[in-house]
């Protein structure tokens, strides 16, 4: 069982590093190094709404798989 919720977790930390990747170059460069925005108040749309969607439920199952990892191990 602990074998299979390490895969498990191994790989769904790739998958929140990739989507996390994609998020950041949808959003553009300059956010990341400090550049400013047009706008206070931005809205996602599209791909970029189901992109951050998919980042926290990723992000959500990616913890949820470490706890019962603790559990299972402990």
């Amino acid at each position: 069982m602990q074998t299979y919720l390490n895969l498990i977790q191994i790989l769904l930390a790739v998958a929140l590093i990739v989507l996390v990747l994609l998020e950041v170059r949808s959003g553009g460069l300059g956010g990341v190094f400090g550049g400013s925005q047009t706008s206070l108040i931005r809205r996602r749309r599209g791909a970029e709404l189901l992109l951050f969607r998919l980042t926290v439920l990723t992000s959500v199952l990616f913890f949820l798989v470490a706890i019962a990892n603790v559990l299972v191990t402990g």
